[in-house]
């Protein structure tokens, strides 16, 4: 970008300083870029919970109900200790005032 006035080895110093933070920044983007594409595929349940499928239709929703309680639990269990965390680090900061 600033070849027309900068001296090569001026520039070359400035490489050598920026390139490893550069090169790690790169490294983690394509890192990132691969999670990604793992991560979309998404976990079929079926291959975990595939022997409910024996279980007649009413037993089932039964099954289906108990393990969207206990997600929905679990989220305001998750919910819950980020509130409790909140609370104390604002307590904290009141008493340092």
């Amino acid at each position: 970008m600033y070849d027309y006035f900068l001296p090569p080895g001026l520039k070359n110093f400035f490489d050598s300083i920026f390139e490893p933070p550069t090169q790690f920044l790169t490294m983690a983007r394509d890192y990132l870029d691969r999670v990604g594409l793992a991560a979309g595929h998404g976990i079929n349940l079926n291959n975990y919970f595939g022997f409910f499928s024996y279980l007649p239709g009413p037993f089932q929703a039964v099954v289906n109900s108990l393990l969207a309680g206990i997600l929905i639990l679990g989220i305001l269990q998750i919910v819950k200790v980020i509130l409790r965390l909140y609370f104390a680090i604002k307590a904290g900061i009141f008493q340092w005032i």
